[in-house]
């Protein structure tokens, strides 16, 4: 999709000379052949997917039961897949590429190669993925996960700052289990800081951004125990939620 914002009026003449904005176009290759990244074999539903690599040409996608695959935009080729070293089955889950200018907490790379680094989190699972794009392989690394986010999944998260902060979660015990707590964890420290019942309704399969110049966040939607959509829409600022203990959320 090629996205223009309906909100300003300096898009309309933009929008009204092409058709293309704002619609869902098929990925096509350089043929005009229509692409499709799943099998019939895979199982997609909760997949978690980012984009990455030197050039911002690779796809990175990781799925049940425990896979992880990379997709190069260029060819339209698959070029690696890889078995996440977990006992989960990897759903709804937080999946995060650092950014370069974060700092290492495995050890310090050499410049010259090209190391994508990604984080995932599912229950009691948090893997460190190391892919390394001249070698085409990958090396996985535990990292510590907290014993109150070990409980959850299908939180919201957003990834700014080399921190991840996470939002709300579901679990079923018994009974349907929804969180309304916010979470962060320090990727350099290695640390986890957690805030119970801070929210002002418990959050399950929301959807986390950031705005334009990252100082808020926005949490969109998600489900009531009854699984019933919910139009919700919550937001809060950065530095609020980063720096202080006193959280304002609107």
């Amino acid at each position: 999709m090629k996205y223009v914002s309906v909100w300003s009026n300096e898009n309309e003449n933009e929008i009204k000379k092409s058709k293309e904005y704002n619609k869902w176009i098929n990925f096509t290759d350089n043929n005009n052949n229509i692409i499709h990244i799943r099998t019939n074999e895979e199982d997609y539903c909760g997949a978690r997917a980012i984009i990455g690599g030197s050039n911002n040409h690779l796809l990175f996608i990781t799925y049940a039961k425990d896979n992880i695959r990379v997709f190069d935009l260029n060819t339209f080729q698959f070029i690696k897949h890889g078995i996440l070293p977990t006992n989960n089955t990897i759903r709804y889950h937080c999946f995060i590429l650092r950014q370069k200018n974060g700092c290492e907490i495995i050890r310090k790379k050499e410049e010259n190669k090209k190391i994508n680094e990604m984080i995932l989190f599912h229950f009691s699972a948090g893997l460190l993925i190391e892919y390394d794009e001249d070698k085409n392989t990958f090396q996985f690394h535990n990292i510590p996960v907290c014993d109150y986010v070990a409980k959850f999944y299908r939180y919201a998260y957003i990834y700014i700052n080399d921190v991840i902060l996470f939002f709300g979660g579901y679990r079923f015990e018994n009974k349907e289990i929804m969180s309304k707590s916010f979470c962060k964890y320090f990727i350099q420290d290695n640390t986890w800081t957690i805030f119970k019942n801070v929210l002002p309704i418990q959050l399950r399969d929301s959807f986390g951004i950031l705005n334009e110049n990252n100082t808020e966040i926005h949490l969109i939607g998600g489900a009531s125990n009854n699984w019933n959509v919910q139009q919700t829409h919550i937001h809060a600022k950065v530095c609020e939620l980063k720096n202080s203990e006193n959280l304002v959320i609107f």
